[in-house]
């Protein structure tokens, strides 16, 4: 169960021990089991998901954002609280460990990671409890996952419900690095056609001159990719025709695609949307194979997706249980209830400053758990 991204920067920046009615952002907009989520830890949130959009909503719109980043707020709040009844701690490697893979995926120097943190408002203590927070809540699904299992029997009926879906087609598969002109919050954002051009123009000299693609993707693509180091995957080429809709790029290209060889990347292409995109051929097949249940990869794939299945079940169950064991009170929600007309004299969101970058992953902060 994957929290809306837009809590994490609250819950790295958040300060749930100031008192209620103190004005503005100080006031508490709900409670669980006594801890409190102000009204500022919701506008920083939307303030980093938004950015230059937030001056575009309309007090409907920016009501339901603040009413859906309080109920992921509430979510992680309850998912930590269950953590820590359960004696769920990571240790301080876990801590550091985690820190300093922060550091080395963004290519920052510890005095860039400095910097970063002010632009964020957030001192290294802060973060760290992040971290800390995060990885308790990760674990808590780990314990639980760990305890799922996969029969035999269960492979074997899944296989021979459709034998054909685990065949291999002639196709390619992909890596991309994507760079999109609009705001989008990644950390490297080109921002307005002009940049992302000489952005997109800058990566594809660095590949040439034998920049590595993975490590490039991950720094620079402003695409959910980039957490894949750029994996986009198979693509067979019964779906060649379907790359308009795809991707926004001419369906000429996977014939293109198709007559390169794996380690090829391609020149940069403009799709529809205006975003850039530099492709690198994977993998190739070039005729059909059926695969056996023997296969240790079909099993290994009908494994995988059974587990993802139950994964998906058990996590929304223990992040029922987490919300039904504690006591939450949502102050803001009764106050729009109590003047639905004006959503409880809603405030414009506080502009923050949170810089280039952001304590949420990037390019748009989407880790697997929590």
């Amino acid at each position: 169960m994957i929290i809306l991204s837009f809590s994490f920067l609250a819950a790295a920046c958040g300060e749930t021990n100031s008192s209620a009615g103190a004005g503005g952002g100080d006031e508490v907009a709900a409670t669980v089991n006594g801890a409190k989520i102000l009204i500022k830890d919701i506008d920083r949130a939307i303030n980093q998901e938004l950015r230059d959009r937030l001056g575009q909503l309309s007090q409907v719109e920016q009501a339901a954002y603040r009413i859906q980043a309080l109920d992921s707020l509430i979510n992680q709040e309850a998912l930590y609280q269950q953590a820590q009844k359960e004696k769920i701690v990571p240790s301080e490697d876990d801590i550091k460990k985690f820190i300093q893979g922060y550091k080395v995926e963004r290519g920052l120097t510890e005095e860039a990671f400095v910097e970063d943190l002010k632009k964020t408002n957030q001192s290294e203590e802060q973060f760290r409890e992040f971290v800390k927070k995060r990885l308790s809540m990760q674990k808590l699904y780990e314990n639980a996952e760990a305890q799922l299992k996969v029969q035999d029997r269960e492979i074997a009926d899944v296989y021979n419900a459709n034998p054909k879906r685990y065949s291999i087609q002639p196709g390619v598969g992909l890596a991309e690095i994507v760079i999109d002109p609009r705001d989008n919050g990644a950390k490297f954002d080109a921002k307005g056609e002009s940049q992302a051009e000489q952005r997109t123009r800058d990566i594809k000299t660095r590949l040439n001159n034998g920049g590595d693609f993975a490590t490039i993707a991950r720094q620079l693509s402003e695409d959910q990719s980039a957490y894949q180091s750029g994996d986009i995957g198979f693509l067979p080429k019964s779906q060649f025709a379907d790359l308009p809709q795809l991707m926004g790029v001419p369906a000429a290209l996977g014939d293109k695609l198709y007559t390169m060889e794996p380690g090829d990347v391609t020149e940069p292409i403009k799709d529809l949307g205006n975003r850039w995109h530099i492709l690198k051929v994977t993998g190739k097949q070039t005729e059909s194979r059926d695969r056996s249940l023997e296969d240790p990869s079909v099993r290994k794939e009908i494994q995988d997706e059974i587990l993802s299945q139950r994964k998906q079940v058990l996590n929304a169950a223990i992040q029922a249980r987490a919300r039904d064991e504690a006591k939450i009170e949502n102050f803001l929600a009764q106050r729009m209830l109590n003047n639905p007309n004006s959503f409880g004299v809603l405030r414009p969101a506080p502009s923050v400053n949170v810089g280039a970058a952001s304590a949420s992953p990037s390019p748009t902060t989407e880790p697997k758990k929590p």
